[in-house]
């Protein structure tokens, strides 16, 4: 029997059901999710559920996309049903190895880290899935519609991501990270399409979390929308220029936490050092999610660790309140009693 399998027409022998045709692959039903002809189907109906000559067939699965003394000093970060103690979420592309992902998020101390849903890559060269490197027992994951570029594809991955992570039994599967972007050169998001596809996933029950441009009345839309959490980019994904308008991000914050203090606000895509994270959290944000400002550093190690400091360094300096810049100096040490 002939199929479309992720979009190549294949060969896949004497199989009828979903579950055969996982068993034809050699793929573990529990880490990926399927799709027949555009609807997904649910782990617990794949050994049911028939397959016909040329029907579609998406398989997809995912892929790299403190101390007590410090929770003293500042409250979780709550996102949705969600509470995090680490402000830093980190994404999994890009790496050189699932070894040096695992080692880089562990030193990172994130609690939640982004996955691309995708088809193309279901295990890497040595037959390992990236799902294997992941520690689900700590780890939140949050799957991402990364590489979408309409309301349409992004709702589809979403969907497929929900169905993957309930097989895993994983919290994440009840959020998902909207990415629906407008061009491949800028990836910039598309508002249009951003708020389209917002709508249709909050009515769909996700909480859903949105990259976003740093546009205060896009913002706002995608906050009355529905949004859980809206992300706009310090500059363009994987540019490393840091927070190139912090003044739009300072009445994001204050438009989007008028009503809501605790709102969550997180800055997403363009940090490239430790300081560009500092800064994000010194204007107010409530967190920053980055990827290649760790997975593409010389020493991927090492900045994982910078940027978890930096993290709390830039949130505990907002919460103590920087003094006031002025024009003139100001002696720190007393006038009083000096030799004559």
């Amino acid at each position: 029997m002939h199929i479309f399998l992720n979009g190549k027409e294949q060969n896949v022998g004497d199989v009828v059901t979903v579950d055969e045709l996982l068993s034809f692959l050699k793929l573990e039903n529990k880490k990926v999710a399927v799709e027949l002809n555009k609807k997904v189907i649910p782990l617990k109906e794949h050994i049911n559920t028939s397959i016909h000559e040329g029907d579609y067939v998406e398989v997809v699965t995912l892929v790299g996309g403190g101390s007590g003394e410090i929770k003293n000093m500042d409250t979780p970060l709550r996102i949705g049903n969600f509470e995090f103690n680490s402000r830093l979420i980190t994404g999994t592309g890009k790496y050189s190895t699932f070894e040096q992902m695992r080692n880089c998020l562990e030193l990172s101390n994130c609690e939640a880290t982004t996955v691309a849903v995708r088809r193309e890559r279901l295990v890497d060269k040595q037959g390992r899935n990236i799902l294997d490197f992941l520690d689900l027992k700590k780890l939140v994951i949050l799957p991402n519609t990364a590489g979408c570029y309409s309301s349409e594809d992004a709702v589809r991955h979403a969907r497929l991501g929900r169905e993957l992570l309930r097989n895993l039994e994983n919290p994440g599967s009840e959020w998902v990270k909207l990415e629906c972007l407008g061009d491949p050169k800028t990836l910039l998001p598309d508002p249009v399409e951003t708020l389209k596809a917002t709508e249709i996933l909050v009515n769909d029950g996700f909480k859903v979390l949105v990259y976003a441009s740093d546009d205060p009345i896009l913002a706002r839309n995608l906050q009355k929308a529905g949004a859980t959490s809206v992300m706009p980019a310090g500059s363009p994904i994987g540019s490393g220029q840091g927070v190139l308008n912090p003044n739009n991000i300072l009445i994001i914050l204050e438009y989007l936490k008028g009503e809501n203090p605790n709102y969550p606000v997180i800055v997403d895509a363009g940090v490239g050092s430790a300081s560009d994270v500092s800064k994000a959290m010194e204007l107010g944000c409530d967190g920053v999610l980055l990827n290649t400002a760790i997975s593409g550093a010389k020493h991927p190690e090492k900045m994982a660790l910078a940027m978890r400091w930096a993290c709390i360094a830039g949130r505990l300096s907002f919460l103590a309140g920087r003094i006031p810049k002025k024009l003139y100096a100001q002696a720190s040490s007393p006038m009083e009693g000096l030799i004559s």
